[in-house]
């Protein structure tokens, strides 16, 4: 996990290991990692290898109890709405599988980038029995048409880059050895617009979202603990877990 500078461009780069999956300790890198892109005029945000990110760490949560987990999802969210609002234009630069998490990750950049190749990316999070929190369906009505939330959010669909594409869960589709090169250049173009102006603007569109949010949050985040806690859930998130433990 570290911060690059190039020019007016701060670029975060996502290095916590298997998958670049999010654990407490990752969020903590991650935070810090916004909180030094202050100053600059763009930021791009990218993974490392095969992965942006493969979501939660699944290994580190799944034995944790209702309080503990209620404070990780606290955290979890509020460093998401961290990287939503930055005043600046941020892209991210998706070089691999986006999954669940990571693509909520992804969604908190206004301009999102991917690789080609057989990376992945999109909100699973269904098919294993849990739910999406306020502050996921919010940015996700953000950033996509109405036709697209069903099958992103309620099918659960792990989307090719060109289905992506499609669905406008990303913007552009590019070729996986320049996936960062272009974004640091689009970067580039719209740290132009890094200024008070465009900070404004950006804070008055994501307003009713954030409003939706602050108003959900706390009775969401129960109806989204049931459905971690429900049994379907705990019996599909455990054999999950042990398959990851036998990769």
């Amino acid at each position: 996990m570290r911060i690059e500078h190039r020019g007016d461009v701060a670029i975060v780069k996502l290095d916590a290991g298997k998958g670049n999956a999010m654990g407490p300790e990752m969020l903590v890198h991650l935070r810090e990692l916004i909180a030094a892109s202050a100053g600059s005029r763009a930021v791009v945000v990218t993974g490392t290898g095969k992965f942006f990110s493969a979501g939660l760490a699944l290994p580190l949560l799944v034995d944790l109890d209702r309080d503990t987990m209620r404070g990780f999802m606290a955290m979890f969210e509020d460093i998401m709405l961290e990287l939503l609002v930055l005043p600046v234009p941020t892209i991210a630069a998706i070089n691999g599988h986006a999954i669940a998490g990571g693509c909520v990750l992804a969604l908190q950049c206004g301009h999102r980038m991917m690789a080609e190749g057989n990376g992945k990316i999109g909100l699973s999070e269904v098919t294993l029995g849990i739910g999406l929190p306020p502050t996921v369906v919010e940015t996700l009505r953000l950033r996509v048409p109405p036709a697209s939330l069903f099958p992103i959010a309620q099918r659960g669909l792990l989307c090719s880059p060109h289905e992506a594409l499609e669905l406008g869960l990303v913007d552009e589709v590019v070729p996986a050895d320049r996936v960062e090169e272009l974004a640091i250049v689009k970067a580039t173009e719209l740290a132009i617009l890094g200024h008070s102006g465009y900070a404004q603007i950006k804070a008055a569109l994501l307003h009713p979202a954030l409003e939706a949010i602050r108003a959900r949050r706390a009775p969401e985040t129960e109806r989204w603990l049931d459905t971690w806690f429900s049994d379907d859930a705990q019996a599909m998130l455990r054999a999950t877990v042990a398959k990851l433990g036998g990769q």
